[in-house]
């Protein structure tokens, strides 16, 4: 396993309807590297993001879709979800504010 920063594990948030209805339980969802553990993005979140307290990470792994370009038939990449919930008592994550 590659050496990874905590920078490098969060790619970008996810902007859905469901995502944006979960902020309201302090909920928030990234798009984060295919590498990464729990306990790195529980890090990461923490430390980008001043304030916060994480209190649990649920990730979910999501295979690629395949793709057709005539008769030549491919897959798209493998991407990592993380849904990041915070503590009560924790700042709310700037990034999804006025959305």
């Amino acid at each position: 396993m590659a050496d990874i920063k905590y920078y490098d594990v969060i790619l970008k948030p996810v902007i859905t309807e469901k995502s944006m209805a979960g902020m309201g339980e302090k909920k928030y969802t990234f798009l984060v590297h295919t590498d990464a553990n729990k306990s790195m993005i529980k890090e990461a979140v923490e430390k980008m993001f001043d304030g916060t307290k994480v209190k649990k990470v649920n990730t979910m792994n999501c295979e690629g879709k395949k793709k057709r370009r005539g008769m030549v038939v491919g897959k798209t990449a493998k991407t990592k979800k993380a849904i990041v919930t915070l503590t009560e008592d924790s700042k709310d994550i700037e990034l999804f504010t006025g959305l």
